[in-house]
């Protein structure tokens, strides 16, 4: 079609009672065009809007002498791919405005060649409106369509590299504490080796059961994700408090909390974190752990009567503490630390609160 519109000038040139002077002229308008055409494609900033502005005069020029009103087809099709939303704008109603009033001038003036071709002057015209803005939202589309594309690969790769870092912790995590259970109890039966040693041989089996634990634990965590039981990682934590010889004292009721599977796996992962923190830094010798559930919170206070933090052989913030914090702030939980007399971590997640019975069935 764009063939036929480049070769439709010649004959309207030809065609008419045009003088030599005139065809020429017309000629070389006709190359002008395309030679603009071309240059409006390759160029950048300033100079595309020039270039299209000298086309726009060649188009009204052809259409008042010559009749030929087919060059706005070209400059529609061009401007609809205009990306700047103000250089759209702009070179839209200038085009629109100029090819109305040239088209109604060349009605008022009798242009003959005008009056003949009337119903492919209108389709013209109707695609001088249309095809600019059809073109131009279906380029935002496709633009919009790639930057959604980026948009959900970028999310998929910060989903993925979330998900290595939480596997990450959680394997450490676990790791971690069974691994101190593990090294705890060999150094306590290397001890009862000479002393006791059928209370070694418990220790060992111990170590055993510990170790096949934990691989069962790193299996099932890899394979599934599965959540973790406050419940279940308190009967944990009192093994290797045991282990450690440090006292352990419980206060509140796990069974009674209220909160979800997710919050409750995160405060189950960061009270091992702590734990393993008491066992491996504080040098302590008692650790409370109280729960309290309040209408609007599940607050967990882990308490030992340790070192404390940043003092000689007592633990620092490290990579630990900072894992402790993401989960929490994942669940819009938080984490408050103080060094007093020990070093006493509270955990803090929202509670969720069930409906009455009765309200549930309204």
């Amino acid at each position: 079609m764009w063939v036929v519109f480049c070769i439709l000038p010649f004959y309207f040139i030809s065609s008419g009672s045009s003088s030599v002077p005139q065809v020429v002229t017309g000629i070389s308008m006709i190359l002008l065009f395309f030679i603009c055409y071309v240059l409006s494609f390759i160029s950048r900033g300033w100079q595309v809007y020039f270039w299209t502005s000298v086309q726009i005069v060649i188009s009204l020029a052809m259409t008042v002498v010559f009749g030929y009103v087919y060059f706005s087809l070209f400059l529609a099709f061009f401007i609809g791919n205009i990306r700047s939303r103000g250089g759209f704008f702009t070179l839209y109603t200038i085009l629109l405005v100029s090819s109305i009033a040239t088209i109604n001038y060349g009605f008022v003036t009798k242009n003959t060649l005008l009056i003949t071709q009337f119903p492919f002057v209108l389709i013209s015209l109707i695609a001088v409106i249309l095809l600019p803005i059809n073109t131009y939202n279906r380029n935002k589309r496709e633009q919009l369509q790639v930057q959604l594309e980026d948009a959900n690969k970028r999310i998929s790769d910060l989903v993925k590299l979330e998900e290595r870092q939480r596997i990450a912790r959680d394997l450490h995590d676990t790791l971690g504490q069974k691994l101190s259970l593990i090294g705890l109890k060999s150094d306590l039966a290397g001890k009862l080796m000479r002393k006791n040693p059928e209370q070694a041989q418990e220790e060992l089996n111990d170590v055993r059961q510990t170790a096949r634990s934990a691989l069962k634990e790193v299996r099932e965590m890899v394979t599934s994700m599965r959540g973790m039981r406050v419940e279940d990682e308190l009967f944990r934590v009192q093994q290797i408090l045991k282990a450690a010889q440090i006292e352990f004292h419980l206060e509140g009721e796990p069974k009674q909390m209220d909160i979800s599977l997710l919050n409750e796996n995160v405060i189950g992962m960061c009270l091992k974190e702590a734990v393993t923190n008491i066992v491996k830094h504080s040098n302590a010798t008692s650790c409370s752990l109280e729960i309290q559930t309040t209408r609007s919170d599940l607050v967990v206070t882990v308490k030992d009567n340790g070192v404390g933090m940043n003092k000689p052989n007592g633990y620092a913030r490290g990579n630990g503490l900072r894992g402790m914090k993401e989960r929490l702030e994942f669940v819009n939980g938080t984490l408050d630390i103080k060094s007093e007399g020990g070093t006493t971590i509270i955990m803090k997640v929202p509670n969720v609160v069930k409906q009455p019975l009765e309200e549930a069935k309204l």
